[in-house]
């Protein structure tokens, strides 16, 4: 966030100290303020002295330029009443600071009391009050000058107040420190918590370290003599007549360098229809027809059941990840290089492959994102939607308003980046809304997939003289061509998620078994899905293992 005149903040503990000389910095760039503290002097003198810098910044106010509210920050009333206040005057909260503090008068084994007064204060005070505060080192104020000097000396000795405040406006300014801690030593300077090295240690592990020492789940896993699956029979884009389920013999053993792995969900895509069409084969239809019947399905996450003899990174009961075709079956053998190893064999991590790796790596190699772009994600309540569309901004429903006149009104330079994939007559407003210099990505056509004679080619008349007249790239995107970036791509998906930062949706609507395969595909393409759709193969395993 960029420390700028008009902003507002709140400080508690503002009227001394840490917190005064943050609120007094804070006004000096022209940020309204509210102090909160007990003292009622102080806080005064607090409030005057640092009215006095933003009046520089704002002539005639209508309102305070800065309110003081005497406040005992442990009474959760008097607390949300400064604060109510504080967004009744100013509009709103930008920035919020936990500074008020005490110390216990009393060493906590010493204290025979029932600790009203004494720690319980100091605790409810210091702790239940303070809300996602951060952790300071010992500062020189009214409230350490109390304390013993050799308890002082031991941590460092006092380090001025104008450091703490630059710390603060280090967080503050600097959005990639989003939820860190910065901690703050005489002897070490700014030091952010965790370190890189500290951070290293719990980050996903690089697909090099994985082949090392796979993370091994306990379970018993019965491998049976025949296993069901889903085969196309025929060539249509009507998936279910397209295909059918079939009990396949279960062949062991494996070759030296496959593994077999049981599948637990199995993703579900709107090429599933393309794919059972024949149109992801070369050749004629005649030789494609040659090939029938080929098993189906793009991804899962499952576990590895058994490996072949010259298999030495990988054991049984890694959690995996797999993109290769043939997915929609109880279990499937597969080259282990093909393996993508994963923390846990959950729906969430289906998402991030076909869906979530489609959006991490189009925008960033194909749309060559960066900030300051505006950005257009068109079905962005979908599997791959969803994470292109993070951090959301604006949504436009498209069953409420005119995109159109919405693009046209709101954004009149047009758009920097496109994420298309739906299509037909999506695809052309899309790219009358492209801006000088866009950058237009097609990662699909979901709105041609199910026409009534299948995904025909449409023309598109005048699209070299458009993209010639404003210097724009339209630009196609296959995922296959990119495997090279999957594991980096997948490990950074990873790291999000587990970190907060990435949100995953997975459509509620159950499907359990092989059978259900058709009847997801035919949701997904309804219209009705949101997030992620995906298959439980085992209905035994469903909810049996905790997210993660």
């Amino acid at each position: 966030m960029e420390l700028k005149a008009g902003l507002s903040a709140i400080v508690t503990g503002g009227a001394a100290g840490i917190g005064r000389a943050l609120a007094i910095a804070l006004a000096q760039k022209g940020i309204f303020i509210t102090i909160i503290d007990f003292s009622q002097e102080k806080g005064i003198e607090a409030a005057s002295l640092a009215e006095e810098q933003v009046q520089k910044f704002h002539a005639d106010l209508k309102f305070p330029a800065v309110l003081f509210f005497r406040c005992d920050v442990s009474n959760s009333n008097e607390l949300a009443a400064a604060f109510r206040k504080h967004v009744e005057t100013y509009g709103g909260l930008d920035i919020c600071i936990n500074c008020a503090g005490i110390s216990n008068p009393l060493s906590f084994y010493e204290d025979q009391t029932d600790g009203f007064k004494s720690w319980r204060r100091a605790v409810d005070i210091n702790f239940v009050a303070v809300i996602e505060s951060t952790r300071l080192a010992f500062v020189q104020t009214e409230l350490t000058a109390k304390m013993d000097p050799k308890f002082i000396d031991t941590f460092g000795g006092f380090m001025s107040t104008e450091m703490v405040v630059k710390g603060a406006f280090n967080l503050i300014s600097d959005e990639s420190k989003a939820g860190a801690c910065l901690w703050i030593s005489n002897k070490r300077g700014f030091e952010y918590c965790p370190t890189p090295a500290e951070e290293e240690k719990y980050r996903t592990r690089s697909k090099a370290s994985r082949k090392k020492s796979a993370d091994v789940l306990q379970v018993n896993i019965e491998i049976p003599r025949s296993f069901d699956k889903i085969v196309v029979h025929t060539l249509s884009h009507n998936f279910q007549s397209a295909t059918r389920v079939v009990r396949a013999p279960l062949r062991l053993p494996l070759k030296p360098d496959y593994v077999l792995m049981k599948i637990i969900y199995a993703g579900v895509n709107a090429s599933d229809v393309n794919f059972s069409s024949g149109r992801y084969f070369s050749g004629s239809s005649k030789d494609t027809a040659s090939l029938l019947p080929f098993d189906a399905g793009f991804e899962a996450v499952g576990i590895i059941a058994a490996i072949g003899d010259s298999v030495k990174h990988l054991k049984v009961g890694t959690p995996a990840a797999i993109m290769t075709y043939g997915s929609y079956a109880e279990f499937t053998a597969v080259p282990s290089k093909n393996i993508l190893p994963v923390a846990r064999p959950d729906p969430e991590v289906v998402a991030m492959l076909t869906s979530g790796l489609t959006a991490s790596i189009a925008l960033e190699k194909a749309a060559q994102m960066d900030s300051g772009k505006t950005v257009l994600i068109t079905a962005a309540a979908g599997g791959t939607g969803q994470f292109a569309v993070q951090p959301e901004i604006r949504v436009i429903d498209y069953k409420a308003e005119n995109i159109k006149t919405v693009l046209k009104d709101e954004f009149p330079k047009g758009v920097d980046i496109i994420y298309e994939s739906v299509g037909g007559e999506m695809f052309d407003l899309c790219l009358n809304a492209l801006a000088t210099y866009g950058r237009l990505i097609v990662i699909g056509m979901i709105s041609q997939y199910q026409g009534e004679d299948g995904w025909k080619p449409q023309n598109y008349t005048g699209l070299c003289e458009k993209i010639l007249a404003k210097s724009q790239t339209v630009t196609g995107f296959f995922l296959v061509h990119y495997a090279h970036f999957w594991q980096e791509h997948l490990d950074k998906l990873m790291d999000l998620y587990t970190s907060g930062k990435l949100k995953v949706i997975v459509d509620p609507k159950t499907f359990l078994g092989v059978h259900s395969v058709a009847d997801a595909v035919n949701y997904l393409h309804s219209g009705h899905s949101v997030g992620k759709v995906v298959v439980c193969m085992d209905p035994m395993y469903n909810n049996r293992v905790a997210k993660l």
